[in-house]
């Protein structure tokens, strides 16, 4: 068991400089950061939390990636203008925004400070504000910095006019009429599908010879159907040598020498962990090549009572992922550890393309590689009861078993619902329940969820 002390905010001079201590000290507003400083606000400690952007009060999920993207998606599955749908998204983000900074404010024990968190030693952070500069520290400190997007070495994507991350394009007062995309990953495939929905001509360039490489090859193909129809165009094996401004447009230009002209582009090449600037350097703290931080199966980096939770630490960047981070380190920090990242069970994911594509657990090929006796089958959507209803016979459910257990292995479900749909299969898989319970399941209709019956069936 790790020995925790605690101490209360005071004033500590060093030097010329006042040194403000706390008993928890975080860096960032993500989900598991701001949940551990509420936790500990409400427990009557000493609480400060780092934020430098005010738009991102609450973190990244609510502000700029699953809460936005999501209530724009709404906006066009409800036929709305592009206009319409970001205002409504706007309005939703100001509430969750204002709403989780007060979470923290209203609270007497916790100080939120507007401003750029640097380290200067193991357990000292310069926070500079509006106001000044500030030496913090805590016995406690938590990194919760995020993911930023990976800007490739591209000419002139840095440089160039009408180049937006995901960040930056959801902020455009009004609909681009040709969006370019580069990279075909979940985040690209995601606002391609909503842009092309919401009346834009999209065209998106991939380097690889397909979309969702994790995905497996055939439901990617199938996506890549769904995509087409609704007006995507794609490019396979297409690098981007150049990109360049004609006027009010802006160019991309492949190594194959194809120009391509749009109003907007979109680069979507991925995120990496949030630790420039931070001063690491000045810690003892170990990262990665990639840059993420180190810990160990507690969260802890490398430094005692120092954690890394969220995007920053290298796992999956999921908010839900974040959340459970913070399971993790609250359980350390009040004397129990009993759950680590060892003990973290399956982890399902949605894509949300139309229909969503949602997948927990191992894909079919790497099933079959780790397990002689796997075995996968598959329903088409244009065979379930339900389809008939939503009228929409798109996709298909995929389920992979251990023939000689009974356990499941993976599942992918791409249909209408199936972002609720994967948590079942997770549930099943988590607690060792086996394909047949889903084969002889009660499911009320006419539901997707019923279709597992069918589903295991072909077992």
């Amino acid at each position: 068991m790790k020995h925790i002390i605690y101490f209360y905010s005071c004033e500590l001079t060093k030097g010329e400089t006042i040194m403000k201590q706390y008993d928890l000290l975080v860096i960032g507003f993500g989900k598991a950061g701001k949940t551990l400083a509420a936790t500990f606000g409400k427990e009557g400690k000493q609480v400060a939390l780092i934020e430098q952007d005010p738009a991102m009060y609450g973190g990244t999920c609510i502000n700029i990636g699953c809460i936005p993207t999501k209530t724009m998606i709404v906006g066009a599955d409800k036929g709305k203008s592009y206009e319409a749908a970001k205002a409504t998204r706007d309005t939703v983000v100001g509430k969750l925004n204002a709403k989780n900074l007060n979470m923290l404010t209203s609270n007497p024990n916790v100080t939120v400070y507007t401003g750029h968190g640097k380290f200067t030693s193991n357990k000292e952070v310069e926070v500079t504000t509006a106001d000044g500069v500030e030496t913090l520290t805590a016995e406690i400190i938590i990194i919760n910095t995020g993911a930023t997007n990976v800007v490739l070495p591209i000419s002139g994507l840095s440089t160039s006019k009408f180049v937006y991350n995901s960040t930056e394009l959801q902020a455009l007062p009004t609909l681009p009429k040709r969006l370019g995309i580069i990279g075909c990953g979940n985040i690209g495939i995601e606002f391609a599908n909503l842009y092309a929905r919401l009346g834009a001509e999209v065209t998106a360039f991939e380097s690889g010879d397909r979309i969702l490489k994790r995905e497996d090859a055939d439901v990617a193909a199938l996506a890549q159907q769904y995509l087409e129809e609704d007006g995507v165009r794609f490019h396979f094996n297409a690098v981007t040598k150049e990109i360049k401004n004609v006027g009010d447009t802006v160019v991309v230009v492949t190594e194959s020498g194809e120009e391509f002209v749009f109003d907007a582009l979109l680069h979507a090449t991925g995120r990496k962990a949030n630790t420039e600037g931070l001063g690491l350097e000045n810690t003892d703290i170990q990262v990665r090549p990639n840059g993420s931080i180190v810990t160990d199966d507690t969260l802890m980096t490398s430094i005692p009572n120092v954690f890394a939770v969220g995007d920053v630490n290298g796992g999956q960047q999921f908010t839900y992922v974040s959340l459970d981070d913070f399971r993790i380190v609250n359980r350390v920090l009040h004397g129990g550890e009993s759950y680590k990242l060892g003990n973290r069970a399956h982890v399902p994911y949605s894509t949300f393309i139309t229909p969503a594509l949602s997948h927990v657990g191992l894909h079919e090929e790497e099933a079959k590689a780790q397990y002689p006796s796997a075995v996968t089958v598959a329903l088409p959507v244009n065979n379930m009861p339900r389809h008939a209803v939503n009228q929409d016979p798109r996709g298909v459910f995929k389920l992979t078993v251990n023939k000689d257990t009974g356990l499941i292995l993976g599942a992918t479900l791409f249909g209408k619902n199936s972002e609720e749909l994967i948590n079942i299969i997770k549930m099943a898989m988590d607690n060792d329940i086996k394909y047949t319970y889903l084969r002889d399941q009660i499911f009320t209709h006419p539901t997707m969820a019923e279709n597992l019956n069918d589903l295991a069936k072909l077992i």
